[in-house]
């Protein structure tokens, strides 16, 4: 894998369009995998902007894995409240059951799903990959991970790139964002060591089978 964390945002714009330069070329499939709070969706939807300000509106379409958390209630019938945010708290299955209808550019629009973070519970039909579309940057913690459902969504992938940040300042954010989210110090402290740090343990552990690493949020 080529680490190549210092590269600015327009650099890392160019090398995602210029598989997608060539009209006759298929739709490009770009994945950003990297651990919770690395700043994969910062740099996702800095591509998708920058994209569509070259290319024109709607040719550039943002897909997070975020969208395929389970429901709440599935996750207590598993068992898994307590790991929400790991590997089997996510629909991979249908995640790469998505990028299949994604890559296959139909000739109509194809509606995402989110994650909402009010709600703490995935919405239906967020975003939107219209028929135009040439680039689509799809982000999440488990691209890259070696077991079933994640390779085939890894096999759709033109490229995967690791996003990196340090373990303090990931941590950091992981803080913030769960007591912005509602979560008391102590909660946020459980679940940072019980769910966070395991699940970034996950990734890391797979990051050989991504491209390249660059450094998020991404500047200049």
């Amino acid at each position: 894998m080529q680490r190549q964390p210092h590269h600015t945002l327009r650099d890392l714009l160019d090398d995602a369009l210029r598989p997608a330069a060539d009209p006759a070329a298929p739709r490009v499939l770009l994945g950003l995998a990297g651990p919770p709070a690395a700043g994969k969706s910062v740099l996702a939807h800095a591509l998708v902007a920058g994209a569509c300000e070259r290319l024109g509106p709607g040719a550039a379409a943002y897909v997070p894995l975020d969208g395929f958390h389970l429901s709440n209630a599935q996750l207590q019938r598993l068992g898994l409240s307590d790991r929400k945010g790991s590997p089997p708290s996510f629909d991979a299955y249908g995640y790469a059951a998505l990028l299949a209808r994604i890559a296959a550019a139909p000739p109509h629009d194809v509606y995402v799903p989110d994650y909402d973070r009010a709600l703490h519970e995935p919405v239906a039909a967020r975003h939107t990959v219209h028929p135009h579309c040439r680039l689509v940057v799809t982000e999440g913690n488990y691209l890259a991970l070696d077991a079933p459902g994640w390779r085939e969504a890894r096999a759709l992938l033109h490229g995967l790139w690791y996003v990196e940040a340090p373990d303090p300042e990931r941590e950091r954010r992981l803080r913030e964002r769960h007591l912005g989210n509602g979560s008391s110090a102590e909660r946020t402290a459980a679940r940072i060591t019980g769910n966070d740090r395991p699940n970034g343990e996950a990734v890391k552990a797979a990051r050989s089978r991504c491209d390249r690493t660059v450094l998020a949020p991404p500047l200049g």
